[in-house]
């Protein structure tokens, strides 16, 4: 079993670190990557896994990352593991198609949070771009990241929404998440572009997550939300590996599959277990509603086997780190929203 991360470099190095079977999925690459909207909470990590796999066998392939890169830092990270760098606004005209050809290709780019008040833009970026990457990229293999937003809220007791869960969104953002994903099954359908779907949802570094806004308001003595009473969850590094093993198995139609962790989690239970570790008593307002946005992976897991990074683990480590005052991203993850309003 792992030790908690002590530092950043550690903990980077957790989430970069290849297993055999991601070895094994980058050697069925047939060229090179490219990752558009590169520059969030995942790209990063993604990328220098996906680069380190590539060294690790001596493969040539190149690993292209795309973004504005507007936080300060991540492209020299990215620099620095191997991986090219093109600084771009890809809605500007003339930037896709400046972009090189390559074989494979994994979407991230999106707008989540800011999307009330913002919903010309959110649609733009979760609905327009995707069509026109997808035309673009009609020739690759496409892996593109979706949300379990798409889906309804389910009973708590259900086992969560499952790929043939029709989707239902609520509000504007998981509306334009939905249209992501029909830009990308358009392209599978009438053009034989191969397509992955990969619905996310709550993926967990120590610095953002789930695990973290509630650890962060335990100590501070802050009132967890009960409203959204369950949830899901994932290690970062866990969902990093799945994302790259998806590469190879894109197909046309366009495959979907749900990517989260295999248990459903109270939030009361949670706080508690946060409470317990760091040694004062949960502060709660709201009410568990029986209902939850909550995704079944038992055919992600079924496919790649149960993630490396335990559900404890996640706990304890994220418990450590807010505890010595480990750095945040900044980046909530609203979690307790069930108005679809972000």
């Amino acid at each position: 079993m792992l030790d908690a991360p002590q530092s950043e470099q550690q903990l980077e190095e957790y989430l970069t670190q290849p297993t055999e079977a991601v070895l094994d999925a980058v050697r069925a690459l047939d060229g090179d990557l490219i990752i558009l909207g590169a520059g969030g909470k995942i790209g990063p990590s993604l990328a220098v896994l996906a680069s380190r796999s590539l060294r690790s066998i001596n493969l040539s392939h190149r690993v292209i990352c795309v973004s504005r890169f507007s936080v300060p830092g991540v492209a020299d990270y990215l620099r620095q593991a191997g991986v090219e760098v093109i600084a771009a606004d890809m809605l500007a005209p003339g930037v896709l198609e400046a972009l090189p050809d390559v074989s494979n290709v994994i979407y991230l780019a999106g707008m989540k949070f800011g999307s009330t008040g913002a919903e010309p833009m959110t649609w733009m970026l979760n609905a327009f771009l995707p069509g026109l990457v997808a035309r673009r990229f009609a020739h690759s293999r496409i892996v593109a990241l979706s949300t379990g937003n798409v889906y309804p809220l389910v009973p708590v007791t259900s086992g969560g929404a499952t790929e043939q869960t029709l989707p239902s969104p609520h509000g504007e953002y998981a509306m334009s998440c939905l249209a992501r994903e029909r830009m990308f099954q358009y392209a599978a359908l009438n053009g034989g572009t191969r397509v992955m779907l990969i619905r996310l949802n709550y993926a967990n570094d120590l610095r953002y997550g789930v695990l973290h806004d509630i650890a962060q308001r335990v100590l501070a003595g802050e009132p967890v939300d009960l409203s959204m009473g369950a949830v899901n969850v994932i290690w970062q590094g866990d969902a990093n590996r799945v994302i790259l093993q998806c590469v190879p198995l894109c197909a046309a139609p366009a495959r979907v599959l749900n990517l989260t962790g295999p248990e459903t989690v109270s939030v009361r239970w949670l706080a508690e277990r946060f409470g317990e570790l760091f040694g004062r008593s949960p502060v709660f307002i709201g009410q568990e509603h029986p209902d939850a946005l909550l995704s079944n992976a038992a055919q992600c897991w079924r496919l790649f086997g149960y993630p490396r990074i335990t559900l404890m683990q996640m706990i304890e480590w994220t418990a450590a780190w807010i505890g010595r005052g480990g750095r945040s991203l900044g980046k909530p993850t609203h979690f307790e929203t069930r108005n679809g309003r972000y």
